[in-house]
């Protein structure tokens, strides 16, 4: 059987809420409906990891994918650049953690709000052709006050200042101690007249909320926290959801079917137990949280004859408009130790280059923090085979890693990300996974617009890298088109138009009334590089607004 933990309910009668998905977003929901006293089944995949499970294994975390299953576990994907190439088998174009928490566990913690202009932008800035760029059906203002209850329920540190967009309360807990490389990224920006600011991260910097304070350890961009400190929603919420004695988590179930009545109302979620034992939860409404890749396969795998095209899927919209998030990273080599593998993985941020001019000739703008070249990490160090030249082999080889690893920062640019439809998560028609679902096909290149946007900032990464006093610098950005990410956004995105969106603005979904869907799907501009903070506002907006909804009797 699946492990049932905290309340336990029959699945053959119907419980308020069956919840798709513990991640960032799942956990908030399960969180907030049964603290306010509806029944819950929240449903998980992967298992329910602790902090003593999680271990500074670079070689099963990053090799092994023991968090982010990929095709050797038995859920493969395949990728293209366009749909008249034939998608090729890899590990995984789509990345997200298979755990309790979902990719909060493992994420780098940065947690950047998304700002006025995000939600207004196609109408400031006009449409871009061949695109689906259009305005959010919320504003700032409206989702500001659920920022600041991720601040503060959640746990986030920073420092309030003229850089932030509007706020109306400061962070709960102070900004996390500056590492070598913001300092390095604070001194250059000053030179060249630009701010970099503490980074706002979803990790303590002292106790709070009966957790303890970040230990500094280094292992933490891929990585689970082994004591707690990183705010991710399995140490944040899911405890206070299961406490509620109204919610039961059940983990190793695989859900792959949402059944609906004559009516085209969800009814019951179906799912495989571990040992591939079929079960169906009963519920009176549906919440799908499985991340911008699994929701809209769970949504096409759901199709009927009400639903020919997929569950909720009038609009056609499921699936596409897939946003990746730009980036690029420029290295530098210093004559001193810089140690950047200390520490969190981010404490300085320049966000000048937040909306970039018109006259430019491109669409685009996002931020730049410091960080290591490889995450910190000793065998991403080695199998760069070296970033400044020098032998693949041997001893001397072994001197440049053992001075790269030590002397090198670098400044990493995160940016925005264009909608477009030829850009989605489809079924593969050929390939299965373990168990006989249609395998993620991934069909993504990167708009001209979003390609001249990370060269952008990867000239402004090198002169600031210059600024800093480096002695060797190297950059890159994706310039051959991105075709992995862990941002995976826009699939099922909000609108007030049900022919060109798939939920309302309350992450309900137009076809089907007692279906909500919020994670990273919901999302309709791809904000500046840190989509996570935003994902929890929107849940816990969504959250009330159901609760309200129901209270009402609609659902």
């Amino acid at each position: 059987m699946a492990q049932a933990l905290s309340a336990s309910f029959p699945t053959r009668e119907a419980v308020d809420f069956v919840i798709v998905g513990s991640g960032a977003a799942g956990g908030i929901i399960a969180k907030e409906l049964s603290t306010a006293s509806f029944s819950v089944v929240l449903l998980e995949q992967g298992p329910y990891l602790q902090a003593a499970d999680f271990k500074h294994d670079e070689w099963g975390y990053e090799h092994n994918s023991d968090l982010m299953w990929g095709a050797h576990h038995g859920h493969p994907q395949t990728f293209r650049r366009s749909e008249s190439d034939t998608a090729k088998l890899v590990e995984f174009a789509l990345g997200y953690a298979h755990n309790v928490g979902g990719s909060s566990v493992h994420f780098s913690g940065n947690f950047w709000r998304l700002r006025e202009i995000d939600f207004i932008e196609a109408s400031v800035r006009g449409p871009i052709a061949g695109t689906n760029f259009v305005d959010w059906p919320i504003s700032y203002d409206e989702l500001e006050p659920y920022y600041t209850k991720v601040d503060w329920e959640i746990g986030v540190s920073g420092l309030q200042g003229s850089w932030d967009p509007p706020r109306s309360r400061d962070y709960p807990c102070p900004p996390m101690p500056v590492k070598s490389p913001g300092v390095l990224l604070e001194r250059a920006a000053k030179k060249l007249g630009y701010t970099a600011y503490p980074a706002p991260v979803a990790i303590l910097s002292q106790p709070y909320n009966g957790r303890p304070a970040c230990i500094h350890c280094g292992f933490c961009n891929g990585y689970g926290c082994e004591v707690n400190a990183k705010s991710s929603s399995m140490v944040s919420m899911i405890p206070l959801a299961l406490a509620s004695g109204n919610c039961e988590l059940r983990t190793a179930c695989t859900v792959f079917r949402i059944d609906t009545n004559q009516a085209g109302r969800a009814t019951e979620v179906v799912y495989w137990e571990a040992d591939g034992t079929e079960q169906a939860q009963r519920a009176n409404a549906v919440v799908l949280c499985a991340n911008g890749a699994e929701t809209p396969r769970l949504l096409f795998l759901s199709e009927s004859d009400r639903f020919p095209d997929g569950l909720g899927n009038s609009s056609g919209m499921v699936g596409k408009n897939l946003m990746f998030n730009g980036w690029c990273q420029v290295a530098g080599l210093f004559d001193e130790p810089v140690n950047a593998f200390k520490s969190i993985p981010a404490t300085r941020v320049v966000h000048d280059f937040y909306t970039l001019d018109e006259n430019l000739g491109f669409y685009g703008g996002g931020g730049i923090d410091s960080r290591h070249p490889f995450g910190g990490l000793p065998m991403a160090t080695a199998s760069s085979g070296g970033l400044f030249g020098g032998p693949s082999w041997g001893s001397e080889y072994k001197q440049n890693l053992q001075q790269e690893f030590s002397h090198t920062a670098a400044f990493e640019g995160h940016t925005t990300s264009l909608p477009l439809a030829s850009n989605n998560v489809t079924l593969d028609p050929d390939l299965k996974d373990k168990w006989g679902r249609p395998a993620l096909r991934t069909t993504y290149m990167d708009h001209p617009d979003d390609m001249a946007t990370m060269n952008y900032f990867m000239q402004r990464s090198l002169e600031l890298m210059d600024a800093a006093g480096a002695i060797q610098k190297v950059g890159f950005y994706g310039e051959e088109g991105s075709d992995w990410a862990v941002h995976l956004l826009g699939t099922c995105r909000m609108g007030n138009d049900p022919g060109t969106s798939v939920v309302d603005k309350f992450n309900r979904s137009h076809d089907v009334p007692n279906l909500f869907m919020c994670d990273g799907s919901s999302m309709v501009t791809s904000g500046r590089g840190q989509p996570t903070m935003t994902i929890m506002a929107l849940a816990f907006r969504a959250a009330d607004n159901i609760i309200a909804a129901a209270g009402r009797g609609e659902i």
